[in-house]
């Protein structure tokens, strides 16, 4: 039997992928202003969403970081 998935209406993160996450702020922000935001070199020297994911995955502060700027991102596009 497949493990049941729980659902969380009250956290906006859940579902979303780390690899998502990185693209749309690629594509809302750019690199350049995600590196002056959250100074990491993943974001500054050479980026690309296939040098941050292993970092971001082992680094859980700088996956915080990235994720409330996504938060703060889709909450600015709502209405």
């Amino acid at each position: 039997m497949a493990a049941q998935q729980h659902k969380q209406p009250n956290n906006p993160l859940h579902g979303v992928k780390l690899v998502d996450i990185l693209e749309y702020l690629v594509a809302t922000h750019g690199w350049e202003e995600m590196g002056r935001r959250i100074n990491i070199r993943c974001f500054t020297h050479d980026p690309s969403i296939k040098s941050s994911l292993p970092f971001l995955r082992k680094n859980l502060w700088a996956r915080e970081k990235v994720e409330r700027m996504y938060l703060k991102s889709i909450r600015k596009r709502q209405p």
